[in-house]
């Protein structure tokens, strides 16, 4: 835009007129055409009605009572015109400039409240200006926007925060180690090469973690529905599992009932909510330990769980395992390759299917289980889940 546009545009706001003048205007115009239909009729239609009604009651047509009573008649007519017109305009000024002061301030309130969220405060807040439901939805609209904006910044503020502590312990290692085999302090060993790879794998890993957070908290957007067969989603986690588990000689079994329903679903984003309860339940359990995978059918839905017999969770953080970044044991996590997200995308991804999740855990050594309910849902997708099994055989089962 050019300058001679912007100033142009700045002179248009300068001299339009405000709410108030608008609000009396508007009056105006209308006393102006009820003041002139009024007269017209008065002066029209008005002296002939009169002056019949004169003759009906035996005044002589030309007569000097008939002047005098049409001349009292304009006379009244013009006076209670010019009082009413009066008295109208005098009403439509206070009115309008009550009504317009109220409106001002509320749209002034917003406006000066807008300009605040647009600078980057987003604790602001507007009253209910009490002027109606259409004002009174502005404000609550406005106030739930704000909210949500400060929501989405704490969120973000709070996420960097995150990322950094979490990227600065495996850099700060690598930089150290980098730093010693140039200096000569240190030879570049296997040792010191299988660490350095540890390290940037484990970045590689936080990254693909964070991206995966990202699209499991978009995943709204992003999911493919079909029809999902419970016990064949199980049967698939627990085979995709089951080659971590025989490395660590940790049992995991699969109790799945006989009449689970049929769930309208995201197969994959389902496979990945097991996989990381089981990536999870083995991470925390020992070797010699177990962890079963099951599922059952509910009123409404179906009920998964994942519970194992390992570290167990204390219960002042069962609270906030699903938080982002959170660990129970930041060192133990860290050296098993946790990066506290796991659990975040599970939550997020169960919560795209209006599902619900809780853990539960009687203490430290005494295990822990997670329960995810899915509803069922009645719309049925154009394709099924069942790893070549047709929707009718499922529902045979």
């Amino acid at each position: 835009m050019s300058l001679g546009c912007a100033a142009q545009m700045t002179r248009r706001r300068r001299w339009a007129p405000g709410l108030g003048l608008r609000m009396l205007l508007a009056q105006a115009l209308v006393l102006v055409a009820g003041a002139a239909t009024t007269w017209i009729i008065a002066a029209v239609v008005g002296p002939p009605l009169f002056r019949e009604h004169l003759h009906q009651a035996g005044v002589a047509a030309d007569s000097m009572e008939e002047v005098h009573a049409e001349q009292a008649y304009t006379f009244a007519t013009m006076y209670a015109v010019g009082g009413a017109l009066a008295v109208s305009a005098l009403t439509a000024l206070v009115v309008s400039w009550y009504v317009s002061r109220r409106l001002q301030r509320s749209v002034t309130e917003v406006a000066r409240a807008a300009t605040t969220v647009a600078d980057g405060r987003y604790d602001i807040r507007v009253s209910q200006p009490n002027l109606g439901v259409d004002f009174e939805m502005l404000a609550t609209a406005f106030n739930q926007m704000a909210a949500r904006l400060d929501h989405v910044e704490a969120t973000r503020v709070r996420l960097f925060g995150d990322l950094a502590h979490e990227i600065r312990t495996p850099v700060a290692v690598l930089d150290a180690y980098v730093e010693a085999i140039l200096d000569g302090v240190r030879p570049l060993t296997p040792q010191t090469a299988a660490t350095l790879r540890d390290q940037t794998r484990r970045l590689v890993r936080f990254a693909d973690d964070a991206a995966a957070l990202a699209r499991a908290e978009d995943s709204s957007v992003s999911l493919t529905w079909a029809i999902v067969d419970v016990g064949v989603l199980l049967d698939t986690a627990a085979s995709s599992a089951a080659g971590g588990y025989r490395a660590k000689q940790v049992l995991l079994a699969v109790n799945a009932a006989t009449d689970l329903p049929l769930l309208r679903a995201d197969p994959d984003r389902l496979f990945q909510v097991l996989g990381n309860l089981l990536d999870n339940a083995l991470r925390h359990t020992p070797s010699g330990g177990r962890v079963e995978l099951s599922a059952a059918s509910v009123e409404g839905g179906a009920l998964l769980s994942v519970g194992d017999t390992g570290e167990g969770i204390a219960a002042e953080h069962l609270p906030h395992v699903f938080e982002r970044f959170y660990r129970a044991d930041p060192a133990r996590d860290r050296a098993a390759g946790g990066a506290g997200i796991g659990l975040a995308i599970v939550k997020a991804l169960v919560e795209s299917h209006n599902g619900r999740i809780a853990v539960s855990s009687d203490g430290p050594g005494h295990g822990c289980s997670f329960a995810v309910f899915l509803p069922v849902t009645d719309p049925a997708p154009t394709h099924s889940y069942g790893f070549d099994r047709p929707i009718a055989a499922a529902t045979a089962q």
